[in-house]
């Protein structure tokens, strides 16, 4: 059974899961600068649709996706590595009001463009090694909401979902990505296109 979270009003209080250290700040941006924040990275960014390998079988990612940092640091997940292009202005600044609230530092963003609710990111936690022992990632999102899974690795009983809006912003730090897997699973619904900003350090 999943059992969809509801956020607590109080966004310096982390969701009150097991093994775990995750805020969740709904109305990061207002409306209006998310919808502007997610017009402009759009039409801007340079998006990119690498291929992965599973099962033996190369496909495309069923996303879009662009990397940016500032120190020149490439990014190598599920056997793909990708080098950083510049911050762009927009981009610098989401990343320095996200670091002016959660008290983290982040050299790198990897974006994602989900296009529709075919669209998706599979079971993953972000424990590569570049990323440090508990890596701090901040999400945020702009355009159409869309669902986010969370599941303990070891515990079947724990399994709970929350809907990301336009806007808002998921803090995972701590142990979490030692105990939890996340995804963007598909859905069938028609859905506009939704844009995924996850800042990291590496």
């Amino acid at each position: 059974m999943v059992t969809e979270l509801f956020p607590l009003r109080d966004p310096q209080t982390p969701l009150v899961l097991k093994n775990s250290e995750i805020y969740f700040y709904q109305d990061f941006f207002d409306a209006a600068s998310a919808e502007n924040y997610n017009n402009s990275l759009h039409n801007k960014l340079p998006w990119q649709q690498d291929s992965i390998k599973l099962f033996g079988k190369v496909h495309p990612q069923p996303r879009l996706t662009a990397l940016f940092g500032n120190n020149q640091k490439p990014y190598t997940y599920s056997n793909i590595t990708m080098h950083p292009h510049p911050f762009s202005p927009e981009l610098l600044e989401i990343k320095k009001r996200i670091e002016e609230e959660t008290k983290e530092e982040f050299t790198t963003c990897l974006a994602n463009l989900y296009r529709s609710g075919q669209d998706s990111m599979g079971w993953h936690a972000d424990d590569e090694k570049e990323l440090g022992r508990n890596p701090a990632i901040a999400s945020v999102s702009f355009g159409a909401p869309r669902m986010f899974h969370l599941k303990h690795k070891t515990d079947p009983t724990q399994r709970y979902k929350i809907r990301l809006p336009s806007g808002s912003l998921l803090l995972m730090k701590g142990p979490t990505q030692h105990f939890w897997l996340h995804q963007i699973p598909k859905t069938s619904r028609p859905l506009e296109p939704r844009i995924n900003l996850t800042f990291r350090s590496l």
